[in-house]
């Protein structure tokens, strides 16, 4: 149904104009509306967030022990110094962002509570024409903008991924998905089994272990973790010399980002050796007689999919306790009591949580139309996974998976302010990318290569992406190390660049 459809009741009384429109106070939303005060002052704009505070991911997720996987000092934004732990809990990443929007004045700024239904682009006036509903009275609200900027984030906030198995009806215990995690879960003395082996599986477990009667971690195949103390040694000498923290923040962040490179590169060029190393870390924990083989060596070479960090080596710890356990097999069907497994082994639980992973969300489950004609989004070629081939007037926030998010939402913060003033400059209302000549016979790839990261999500909902190209302007490179020199260096006339 379009606006013209609606009942007349439902159709916005209203419309507020901004220069700018951002969806999602999320990590990404916040730093960009931080940007556009810094480096576009006079601009007009307003974040659109669905959910009732900012937050995002740190705001839908409440299951026990939520935290980052990433360091502070990269995930937090260059501009705001980290002084915490490395690895921090979602409630600190929350005050985080909340100093970071108090400081900076954006709370005006910001509308919680409206919810997006659809972006319609026209060519003949310029603009974006947004419909939304406030999520707690209803009332239908209409924006325009001149420029959409994306920070929704990349999976859908209201449900998580959890497959259809044999059986499910059949248990008798209940079944949850971290990322919609119940108030009332009582998991005290209670058997628990967590399907799943990513970053949340490996948080959850040691945060529940010492409550539960048991908990077992039921993985198909291992994953890669790395293990360390939950501090940075140079922070703390640097600390103890009374350096300025924001001195500190920058010093311990390229130090950080350095470290990450060169393991980066050892990632592929010696992928054994790092494997070995990565592998030792758990021995240090588990000990000789454990049998790493089976339970913590995966089938790929390192850093194919993302490489959670364990703070402290807390899920080993729990395991060499005894009140936590993994097993690696198949499920074959849940049964009445837990789950009954390929190799006919069958584990009780009264608790079972699917830690399985996310539904990927292109564009918000927003409906865009571009002149009329519905956005194929799978039809459209990336710039440099920041725009798209025939869609004017929109950028998009998708970070890194090998180096903290928050790296490249600031990145695209730049590029994104030195457009719009780029524009203002050339008296430009409208900007669209589109293929060069010379990229005519450039073949069209999916927007990532398996070989390269192959994370279930994505692997899921390819066919819903962009393609890529050959070239870097029309791929998401994922490398932050090229990409920090890259997009500064972007020339805004280059012929992939439509103004009008």
């Amino acid at each position: 149904m379009n606006a013209m459809d609606k009942p007349a009741q439902m159709v916005p009384q209203t419309t507020e104009h901004f220069d700018v429109l951002i969806v999602g106070a999320g990590i990404s939303g916040v730093g960009g509306a931080y940007h556009l005060t810094q480096q576009c002052q006079g601009t007009s704009f307003v974040v659109l967030e669905q959910q009732g505070s900012f937050g995002g991911t740190w705001l839908t997720h409440k299951y026990p022990g939520i935290r980052s996987d990433s360091d502070l000092y990269t995930f937090g934004y260059r501009f705001k110094p980290w002084t915490g732990a490395p690895i921090a809990t979602a409630e600190e990443i929350r005050k985080y962002m909340g100093e970071v929007i108090e400081e900076n004045g954006l709370d005006p700024h910001i509308r919680y509570g409206h919810k997006i239904t659809s972006a319609q682009w026209s060519s003949k006036d310029k603009l974006w024409t947004i419909d939304a509903v406030r999520t707690d009275t209803g009332l239908p609200l209409r924006f325009t903008a001149n420029f959409l900027w994306m920070c929704q984030g990349y999976y859908r906030h209201s449900e998580g991924y959890t497959p259809e198995w044999p059986g499910m009806k059949d248990f008798k215990g209940r079944i949850v998905h971290p990322q919609t995690w119940p108030e009332d879960l009582d998991y005290k003395g209670k058997k628990v089994i967590v399907i799943g082996s990513g970053a949340t599986a490996a948080t959850v477990v040691p945060a529940m272990a010492a409550d539960c009667e048991h908990i077992t971690l039921l993985q198909r195949s291992p994953t890669f973790f790395r293990t360390g103390r939950n501090a940075v040694e140079l922070a703390d000498q640097l600390r103890e010399l009374s350096i300025d923290e924001t001195w500190i923040h920058e010093i311990v962040r390229r130090k950080i980002l350095d470290d990450q490179a060169i393991f980066t590169r050892r990632a592929f060029n010696e992928p054994e050796t790092v494997k070995e190393e990565l592998l030792s870390g758990v021995r240090n924990y588990l000990g000789p007689d454990y049998d790493v083989a089976k339970d913590f060596t995966p089938s790929y070479r390192p850093w194919r999919q993302r490489i959670a960090f364990i703070p402290d080596g807390d899920l080993f710890q729990g395991i060499s306790s005894g009140k936590a356990s993994v097993v690696t097999d198949e499920i074959d069907r849940f049964t009445a009591k837990g789950i009954l497994l390929k190799s006919g082994q069958e584990l009780e639980a009264d608790i079972i949580l699917t830690a399985t992973g996310f539904n990927l969300n292109v564009l918000g489950d927003i409906d865009f139309v571009i002149d009329g004609e519905p956005l194929v989004f799978a039809d459209t070629v990336t710039y440099r996974g920041m725009m798209f081939t025939g869609v004017p007037n929109m950028a998009w926030v998708f970070g890194y998976f090998r180096a903290s998010w928050t790296l490249r939402a600031d990145l695209v913060g730049d590029f994104v302010c030195r457009l719009l003033n780029h524009m203002k400059a050339k008296g430009a209302k409208q900007v669209t990318p589109k293929l060069r000549p010379e990229d005519g016979n450039m073949p069209l790839l999916p927007w990532i290569d398996a070989e390269n990261f192959n994370p279930g999500y994505l692997m899921r909902g390819m066919h819903l992406l962009p393609k890529r190209g050959d070239k870097p302007e029309w791929a998401h490179t994922q490398d932050y190390w090229a990409e920090k020199d890259e997009l500064p260096a972007i020339d805004l006339d280059d012929k992939a660049f439509v103004y009008a």
